[in-house]
């Protein structure tokens, strides 16, 4: 049987530490604006939120 292909996040981060310590009740989305070179490195995984 065929794996079914996962679903891309449209979220460049998440916090997974207040997602694996904390009950999230309720999301809400915040944006910044980014240059071009910070965007780029976010998107190679370069974020880290504490």
């Amino acid at each position: 049987m065929a794996k079914s292909k996962a679903k891309p996040e449209n979220s460049i981060a998440r916090n997974k530490k207040a997602w694996h310590d904390y009950f999230i009740e309720e999301e809400f989305e915040a944006g910044l604006a980014l240059q071009g070179w910070e965007v780029k490195s976010l998107r190679e995984g370069g974020a880290q939120l504490k």
